[in-house]
């Protein structure tokens, strides 16, 4: 089973919205089995809150549903994760802090699995969901693509078995 935390400030928009988004994108290919899939914050300012609900719309006007509650990411949830995906270069700079740098080969932006890198915006800022959906669609894709190559073989074996 491969492990995915998915990371950002608060845990309420963007990192809540990839963990939806990617289960949906395993969800369709049939490997449920083979991921367990997350997302936490590096903050602890939205601990126990539900997704914000204009996240949550964009989500359900592309026919995602799903729920989640912030939590705080965790040394030891890092460190015990395949991959640690975080949405901008402040989430990568928190994340490597938290684990003084040790599990710098597992953390990767998003989007760095791209055709065109770049931080996914924080539309609690810029209020534009639908670009942020967008750039984590297009992120996730990429990222599931790349453990397919990487990984294709082991994928799916639980539902063959």
């Amino acid at each position: 089973m491969i492990s995915v935390i998915f990371v950002c400030l608060g845990n309420i928009c963007r990192s809540p919205m990839a963990e939806l988004v990617f289960k949906q994108m395993v969800k369709e290919r049939g490997l449920e089995l083979s991921f367990s899939i997350s997302s936490r914050a590096t903050s602890d300012e939205e601990e126990g809150n539900s997704v914000y609900p204009p996240a949550m719309k964009i989500l359900r006007a592309h026919g995602i549903e799903g729920g989640h509650i912030s939590r705080q990411l965790t040394k030891r949830e890092v460190i015990n994760a395949d991959y640690v995906l975080v949405m901008d270069s402040g989430n990568l700079f928190d994340v490597l802090r938290l684990t003084g740098g040790a599990c710098s080969d597992k953390v990767f932006k998003l989007c760095s699995f791209t055709s065109r890198p770049r931080d996914v915006a924080d539309p609690w800022y810029t209020r534009d969901f639908e670009r942020a959906f967008s750039d984590i669609s297009d992120g996730c894709a990429g990222f599931l693509n790349y453990v397919l190559s990487e990984h294709g073989e082991m994928l799916g074996y639980d539902s063959r078995y």
